[in-house]
């Protein structure tokens, strides 16, 4: 359900089910209805704090949480098209389904800078911590704000926080990061309690307001880059075994074309072992994927010039074969001339390995001598002729 706060912004929707499960029918359109809301609502709040950016002596400082509102609108504006598309009124069924949690809870290219990439539910609620900065930032907050929704809020936020932190990694950094949010939610629990013996906190909520929208937005951009960087490496591991048995066979193939062709191609089989082991940081990941792409394409122009050699090998085999044949139909295979040529180019084939430029000369000569030997007298091809003419009739032998 979207929600409405006194300042007129927008909640993001709960996205329904989960990645790769087919979405409940219902819960997809009221989920698609509601997000459709916040799309709409969302630009015209991203269009009244632009122009309050430029009317304000702060709203330099704002510029780049705008810039970067705005392509977090872009992005899930472009995936709620596709959704759309993807429902077509309704006319969905289980494999639309899945399509569409995939396109809810899969990586969403946010077109920044950073290339940040995150899920679309996690985007819209980037959006909104970055809008309650925003306000706070520009000073659009109404000063008779109702202080009880906006620590309503803030409460809210620090649930969002402490469920983002136990995504993070074990460890130091998730320790530190628990830490900070029990920092917050102190600062929150006295204000709260300020408020609550009538004390005024209307100055002190903004700051609060301003730290932990910026807290929440630095989880959720360390999260996607976790996953950008596992993705990573989960390419290169995959990539690289890849490259390994391409390795391994193109080895194979080498050997094959050296013992039966020459010249063979002169070509080196690249070493992936030399690559060394796959690296964890993601610079490092990213210049070993550059290097992986190369050996691929090595590989590659390797593999099509000794497999090119070995079917042109192939094919003039094939080729001394059927002139062989057309030999056999004429009745010229056992010309001593024309069997000499025969042997001399089979011969030069079989060898190993094939002198290829001799044996495509020797190949040629024999097609020469079939096209210019004339069948002899009595070959089999006279005897079919014999065969197919009619047979005289009683009258004629008489």
């Amino acid at each position: 359900m979207i929600v409405a706060t006194p300042t007129g912004q927008l909640s993001a929707p709960v996205a329904p089910g989960r990645m790769g499960a087919a979405l409940d029918i219902q819960a997809a359109q009221v989920y698609l209805d509601e997000l459709g809301r916040w799309r709409d609502g969302r630009r015209h709040e991203l269009d009244e704090l632009d122009k309050a950016a430029l009317q304000a002596a702060t709203g330099s400082a704002a510029t780049g949480d705008i810039l970067l509102s705005m392509a977090l609108w872009k992005a899930v504006s472009d995936r709620y098209e596709l959704l759309l598309a993807t429902w077509n009124s309704g006319r969905v069924g289980a494999t639309e389904l899945i399509r569409m949690s995939t396109l809810i809870w899969g990586r969403l290219d946010t077109g920044t800078a950073s290339g940040l990439s995150v899920s679309l539910p996690e985007a819209c609620r980037l959006s909104d911590a970055l809008l309650s900065q925003l306000r706070v930032k520009l000073g659009l907050d109404p000063s008779g704000m109702e202080i009880t929704e906006r620590i309503r809020q803030l409460r809210a936020q620090m649930e969002r926080i402490r469920e983002q932190i136990d995504l993070e990694p074990a460890g130091a950094a998730q320790q530190q990061a628990a830490l900070e949010q029990s920092r917050l939610a102190r600062r929150l629990k006295e204000l709260a309690d300020k408020a609550g013996r009538g004390g005024d906190v209307a100055g002190l909520l903004g700051p609060l307001e301003i730290e932990a929208a910026t807290y929440e937005r630095d989880l959720i951009v360390n999260a996607a880059r976790r996953r950008d960087a596992a993705a990573l490496l989960r390419r290169a591991r995959e990539q690289r075994a890849d490259l390994e048995a391409r390795e391994v066979a193109l080895r194979t193939i080498v050997e094959d074309c050296v013992r039966r062709v020459d010249p063979a191609p002169r070509y080196a089989v690249p070493d992936t072992a030399a690559l060394g082991p796959v690296p964890n940081t993601r610079e490092e990941l990213e210049s070993y994927l550059r290097r992986l792409d190369q050996v691929s394409r090595a590989m590659t122009i390797a593999q099509t010039a000794y497999t090119q050699a070995l079917r042109d090998h192939s094919e003039l085999d094939s080729r001394l074969e059927a002139y062989r044949a057309k030999a056999d139909a004429t009745g010229i295979t056992e010309v001593p001339d024309v069997a000499r040529a025969y042997e001399l180019a089979r011969h030069a084939l079989d060898e190993q390995p094939s002198r290829m430029v001799l044996a495509e000369q020797l190949v040629s000569v024999y097609q020469t001598y079939l096209r210019t030997t004339p069948a002899p007298h009595g070959s089999r091809i006279g005897e079919r002729s014999n065969q197919v003419t009619p047979s005289a009739t009683p009258a004629e032998e008489t």
